[in-house]
């Protein structure tokens, strides 16, 4: 694998996973009701890299097939979507409502059923 093959792959992986993470492949398109509209808000992170390398190998060997030189490289990458929050349109305004305040309080609730089982089984 050349230099120029593993700069080819990179470039074709960063194009890919960069057209293909957006909100809206994973959520889908806003809801959208007489009332209001919910647009889903998330943090999208694409992240990739690669390496090639190339050496000569140290051990003697009778047989002229082993040792030598030896080459290796390899792309990979990843995309990560976290969910954030909606925006809630309204006529009579636009507000944003996060969903990690309310994932402690659902964390919250569980734990306190949890622990009210608990102390009922006692």
């Amino acid at each position: 694998m050349s230099i120029q093959t593993t700069q080819q792959l990179l470039q074709n992986l960063a194009e890919h996973l960069t057209s293909t993470s957006s909100v809206q492949k994973v959520y889908g398109d806003p809801i959208v009701t007489p009332d209001k509209t919910i647009i889903p808000v998330a943090s999208v992170s694409v992240g990739f890299g690669g390496g090639y390398g190339e050496g000569h190998s140290t051990k003697a060997s009778t047989n002229p097939t082993e040792g030598g030189q030896g080459e290796g490289g390899g792309v990979g990458g990843g995309l990560m979507i976290k969910p954030l929050g909606v925006y809630e349109v309204t006529a009579t305004g636009t507000r944003y409502i996060p969903l990690a305040k309310r994932r402690y309080i659902a964390i919250g609730l569980a734990l306190g059923f949890v622990l009210s089982r608990l102390i009922r089984r006692r």
